[in-house]
């Protein structure tokens, strides 16, 4: 091949060397999903790669009739694909027929044995996740201060919250030293305690562009702190230990600033239907109130207080009538009572008993002699009558028979 040639034609040249070798028509490569994204169009694109070496795989719509899972970043897998080159930019690629699962890829496991850790600590659960600021006086930001994330974030906030208030903390996202910068970013506001509320926020990427932020340090310093957390890393169907742990996972940093800050004008709204509701309630609280002065101004008190109290005055007669009368009738029923009474105590009184010839017998220390028994043993008996006591001194005993069968 000797003449000049295009780079078009040299890329279909090499596409069809390629596509003609028999060892590459059909190969099986084994390796973990990265960077997988799959476009409107239903094609989706990814990276295999292994420990040394990576390439880009490309799988058609019609070929995901034959896969039985969803494919993910950190998934090991087995293609069966054909190489070959890509001739708009001359890349080398596998066009994928089928793919299955290989055992789940290191970052994965590690992803997951990270995430039940924390789990069974209790990072994750609901009831200490601190809930989020109404109205935000000021918002801290942990991001990149590069690239369209802050953009995006300060362009909601602008629309929904003029005149918000935003402290940017510029840290890595990706790479090496990302997971410290995070964490320097949450103790910085923690310290200096000039926010509310803190949004960590990251586009998407691939599970390696996101490791950062399944770092188990920040983790815990997501749960330490004592501002609430928004986590707004990636897109939608990404997931990371920040998310789990934060006190909000937001799907992306745009709908972070959406749930972060009410929109104003909903809120003027609001505080104007409140008003309005407010004046119809005071407007009505005062017609009520001058209503029942009005009746009161009227009141016969107040209009013709002289007739009030002589009607007040004859009630209190009256009252005073009925009072009295129910009184007088309970002394005459009391009175009567006692008058029964009084005649049972006179009929039992002893006086009364001696007034009608009898009298009876006490020894000199006033106990009565009431047997003949007590008689003998007593030598002096003082005998009481109607009209005194005279004393006498036994001389002699004559017994009673008749009461003996």
């Amino acid at each position: 091949m000797n003449a000049v040639v295009s780079v078009e034609e040299l890329n279909r040249y090499v596409n069809q060397l390629i596509s003609n070798d028999s060892e590459l028509r059909i190969v099986r490569v084994r390796g973990e999903i990265s960077n997988y994204k799959r476009y409107p169009s239903g094609h989706a694109y990814f990276q295999l790669k292994d420990t040394r070496a990576q390439v880009s795989c490309v799988m058609f719509k019609g070929q995901f009739s034959q896969v039985a899972f969803q494919p993910a970043d950190g998934q090991n897998v087995i293609l069966q694909a054909r190489a070959g080159i890509y001739e708009q930019d001359g890349r080398f690629q596998l066009v994928v027929y089928t793919i299955q699962q290989d055992g789940i890829g290191d970052l994965f496991r590690r992803f997951e044995l990270l995430k039940n850790k924390l789990k069974e600590m209790g990072l994750f659960d609901e009831e200490r996740k601190r809930p989020l600021p109404l109205l935000p006086k000021r918002i801290g930001v942990i991001t990149s201060p590069k690239g369209a994330v802050i953009s995006d974030i300060i362009h909601v906030l602008s629309r929904r919250f003029p005149g918000f208030d935003l402290v940017l903390f510029p840290s890595a996202v990706q790479g090496a030293s990302a997971a410290n910068e995070l964490i320097n970013g949450i103790k910085y506001f923690n310290s200096a305690k000039i926010a509310d509320v803190i949004i960590i926020a990251r586009g998407g990427g691939s599970i390696e562009d996101l490791w950062c932020f399944n770092d188990e340090r920040l983790a815990l310093s997501i749960a330490d702190s004592e501002i609430p957390i928004i986590s707004a890393v990636g897109h939608e169907t990404d997931f990371t230990i920040c998310d789990f742990v934060a006190d909000y996972r937001a799907p992306t940093p745009s709908a972070a600033a959406e749930i972060v800050m009410p929109d104003k004008s909903l809120l003027a709204q609001d505080v104007i239907r409140l008003t309005n509701a407010f004046r119809v309630a005071h407007d009505r609280t005062i017609r009520d109130k001058y209503s029942r002065l009005n009746q009161l101004m009227h009141h016969r008190s107040l209009s013709a207080p002289k007739a009030f109290i002589d009607m007040q005055s004859q009630r209190i007669d009256y009252i005073s009538q009925k009072l009295e009368s129910s009184f007088n009738r309970l002394i005459s029923s009391r009175s009567d009572k006692y008058s029964i009474l009084i005649e049972k105590l006179r009929a039992l009184d002893p006086d009364s008993i001696l007034s009608r010839g009898y009298a009876y017998l006490t020894n000199p220390q006033r106990e009565i002699i009431d047997t003949t028994t007590k008689a003998i043993s007593e030598p002096i008996w003082n005998v009481h009558m109607k009209d005194g006591t005279i004393t006498v001194r036994i001389n002699e005993h004559s017994p009673d028979y008749s009461n003996e069968e």
